[in-house]
């Protein structure tokens, strides 16, 4: 997968691994990463998946609509791959604190859907649910942060409940922060984010 890896100033913070949005590389969620923990390396990854020219994490068969077969498939490609960059840049695998935007966000989720050890904790800019019908691994003690908009027309705020429901079930500890937005990622949600992260990791 085509990557950005910039090391960081404290080797003993998580590393952030950053998940771009649609149309999205892994330029975008640089700067985000460095004002959540300036002091954190940083993995930034680029989706394999085209869909009109722009880059995803996995494929939908509509708006809103996941192809489930392929989100299955490129979340155990992304888990692989992130054990093979923690080998080769030599990152503490269990010590990885994922970000992502949106598509990002969806792709982070349905790891943790998948994995109990896919990372240390997780940020989740304006995600989904990525499958209804799917049992959860034990999440027990798992920060989450998860930002939404109550204006957010791509993702409803029953789609962000749910989310946290069903990751707080699996016994994610979760915060859910509302902003009076849409879609967009606000400086003020990624300020908290950045509050959070301090909270739960420095």
């Amino acid at each position: 997968m085509k990557h950005i890896f910039k090391q960081g100033s404290d080797v003993s913070a998580p590393t952030l691994v950053l998940f771009h949005g649609t149309g999205g590389t892994e330029h975008d969620l640089l700067p985000i990463g460095e004002m959540i923990s300036p002091a954190s390396s940083i993995l930034s990854v680029r989706g394999n998946v085209l869909e009109n020219g722009m880059s995803r994490f996995f494929r939908r068969l509509a708006e809103g609509v996941f192809d489930e077969v392929d989100l299955v498939n490129r979340t155990h490609e992304v888990y692989s791959f992130l054990d093979e960059a923690s080998k080769e840049y030599g990152i503490d695998r269990r010590n990885m604190v994922a970000v992502g935007y949106s598509n990002g966000a969806n792709i982070i989720a349905s790891l943790l859907f998948h994995y109990e050890d896919a990372f240390k904790g997780a940020i989740l800019h304006h995600p989904m649910v990525p499958l209804r019908d799917k049992v959860l691994p034990d999440l027990s003690g798992i920060p989450v942060f998860m930002g939404a908009g109550r204006n957010d027309m791509l993702c409803s705020a029953q789609e962000s409940e749910d989310l946290q429901s069903m990751l707080a079930g699996a016994g994610a500890i979760t915060d859910l922060h509302w902003e009076n937005n849409g879609h967009q990622l606000s400086r003020t949600e990624i300020d908290a984010a950045g509050e959070w992260f301090g909270k739960h990791f420095v």
